[in-house]
């Protein structure tokens, strides 16, 4: 049953705390957003995607911090009960006072949180934001923004050295102040250390089901994209609307039934 009430940072870790997974989709618009709230998806991600699933890009690289805005603004009218975040498009925090004033005009333009990708130098740029009250989810694993630098999407932290990177750096995120962590494209068993080193919440996508919670593109989730990645599922068939298939989606995700073996890696 879809509440009156907007969901906070503070009810996400108790959620985790409770061991209720966290459902997650990425929206763009207010029609999409409300059929979302009455699902009961738990966070809403107006992600940099938009770029290559909107616009026809083929990396999220060249999506702006107004496009971000302006589609953030039109989530927002659509939910009541969804926590809203808003992804920092690329070169728009590389440094602190950047990464300030673009998180204030996501923040301003209805986002709850923003979302900004890597670690190393980034970590400082978390600790400044949420030391000046904005809250701030971390990425880590394949982060898209960085495709060029990574050779293409493909899966991350395979060897044992780089999950011990990576675990590192989730634990500097959250140190630094960051309420919430993605994790993309790495193996299964290091999505589950992950999740039980932080307290704060990881949701993975493509990172196996131990993950606190899950996150999909909604036309990937919707059977739209022309070649899916492995970790992604079409909940359209069987679901009589797009409304049912969040619905199937949400279900699956706090029953445990997705991501199968199948989707991970």
């Amino acid at each position: 049953m879809t509440s009156s009430k907007t969901l906070t940072v503070d009810d996400l870790l108790k959620m985790k705390r409770n061991g209720e997974k966290l459902a997650m989709l990425t929206c763009y618009d207010a029609t999409f957003a409300a059929a979302m709230d009455k699902a009961d998806v738990d966070i809403v991600l107006v992600g940099d995607s938009l770029g290559m699933v909107v616009q026809g890009r083929t990396t999220t690289v060249g999506v702006s911090v107004d496009e971000v805005a302006y589609h953030t603004a039109c989530v927002s009218r659509g939910l009541k009960r969804a926590f809203l975040i808003a992804d920092m498009p690329f070169g728009s925090f590389h440094n602190e006072s950047t990464a300030m004033e673009n998180a204030v005009e996501l923040l301003g333009a209805g986002g709850s949180m923003v979302k900004l990708e890597g670690a190393g130098p980034m970590v400082d740029v978390v600790d400044y934001l949420t030391c000046r009250g904005v809250p701030v989810c971390g990425h880590l694993g394949l982060t898209p923004q960085s495709v060029n630098q990574l050779g293409g999407f493909k899966v991350q932290a395979r060897d044992d050295e780089s999950a011990r990177r990576l675990l590192q750096d989730a634990q500097a995120l959250q140190h630094a102040g960051a309420r919430l962590l993605v994790v993309e494209c790495i193996p299964a068993r290091l999505g589950k250390e992950v999740s039980a080193a932080l307290d704060i919440p990881v949701i993975g996508i493509g990172a196996g089901v131990e993950c606190d919670g899950q996150v999909l593109v909604m036309h990937d989730m919707l059977g739209l994209g022309e070649r899916a990645p492995k970790f992604v599922a079409d909940f359209m068939p069987g679901s009589a609307s797009i409304q049912a298939a969040f619905e199937a989606y949400v279900a699956a995700v706090r029953e445990k039934r997705f991501p199968t073996d199948r989707h991970a890696y």
